[in-house]
């Protein structure tokens, strides 16, 4: 068997079963995440006007900002 082959066999094979558990375990971290954020903001939204969240361009800009960043930096772990 070549170098290739054998690349190519461990890329496909099941020993790829540790990427198919990290794409669940950060997708449901991801939805997790999420839907706690957003119940925060609600909340907090709801104690100080009592309607929907006011969140100006800048604000949204800057938490995409931050959102870039914290993605990168995980991203780098794998380095």
């Amino acid at each position: 068997m070549t170098q290739m082959e054998m690349e190519m066999a461990t890329e496909t094979g099941p020993d790829n079963s540790w990427k198919t558990k990290t794409y669940i375990i950060g997708a449901v971290a991801g939805a997790l995440l999420g839907l706690g954020t957003a119940f925060l903001l609600a909340r907090s939204s709801d104690e100080r006007s009592g309607g929907p969240p006011e969140v100006s361009t800048m604000d949204a800009l800057k938490i995409g900002i931050g959102i870039i960043g914290l993605v990168r930096g995980i991203a780098s772990l794998g380095d």
